[in-house]
């Protein structure tokens, strides 16, 4: 039976249901990972949670060491990886409390630690990243949004900033206009360097606000803090589903 771990993101710092039987210190050749890496059972099966940005939230998207969170996960035994992401919507149809299971994304960070082909080197490697997420993971993803009747799309392009602010209503209108349906920080190099580890990937995303220009008014933290709340139940009730089929 699949090991599946879980990263959580902004709004699932801890996955509620989830029985802990170890908290796992991996030391890896990268650094520390964001938090101690937590094996348990949840929905009737053993799993692995990461909170992306440690425990309490306090690790910015463009300081999580994602090589080290990656490393970790594959040598305590991840066979595949369900990531929790909250974003910001750029498409109309994804509003806030919207889940979007992506198809592609678009990487516009900079600076980060985002191969594991690095330093001295046998010999150069590429990896084919034409479908960064994996098919088989986003289809049930899919089936269980359909079972729980949450109102989702089976598509999207994931846009992803540097951060730690939010984009101004030019940037969101360049990314619109590249093909982006929502915008999040922490979505790259994860995908990536999962696939470099031969891991298979897939992305849940929670909009929690409209993108920069697309309500009339700022983007507030009490407004994404309530579309967390209203929506990490569905999400968690997703990630059962998946898990118990």
């Amino acid at each position: 039976m699949t090991v599946y771990a879980i990263i959580g993101g902004t709004g699932l710092t801890q996955l509620e249901g989830l029985t802990i039987t170890a908290a796992l210190n991996v030391d890896t050749p990268y650094g520390a990972p964001s938090a101690p890496l937590l094996r348990g059972e949840y929905a009737g099966r053993e799993v692995l949670f990461l909170a992306r940005h440690g425990h309490p939230h306090r690790i910015p998207p463009h300081q999580v060491n994602y090589r080290a969170n990656l490393w970790a996960l594959k040598h305590a035994g991840a066979e595949a990886i369900l990531a929790v992401n909250a974003v910001g919507g750029i498409n109309a149809a994804m509003g806030t409390g919207h889940l979007c299971v992506p198809d592609q994304i678009i990487d516009y960070t900079w600076g980060r630690e985002h191969t594991f082909f690095a330093g001295e080197l046998d010999h150069v490697t590429h990896v084919d990243f034409s479908y960064p997420y994996d098919a088989g993971l986003r289809e049930l993803l899919i089936a269980a949004l359909a079972e729980e009747g949450c109102a989702f799309s089976d598509f999207g392009v994931y846009a992803c900033t540097q951060g730690p602010r939010l984009e101004s209503v030019a940037e969101i209108v360049r990314l619109e206009r590249d093909g982006a349906d929502i915008v999040g920080m922490t979505g790259m190099p994860e995908a990536v360097l999962a696939r470099e580890l031969e891991l298979p990937y897939a992305c849940l995303s929670l909009v929690v606000n409209p993108a920069a220009g697309k309500s009339s008014g700022i983007i507030t933290m009490a407004e994404i803090e309530r579309a967390l709340a209203d929506g990490m139940g569905q999400v968690r009730a997703v990630l059962a589903r998946v898990l118990g089929a």
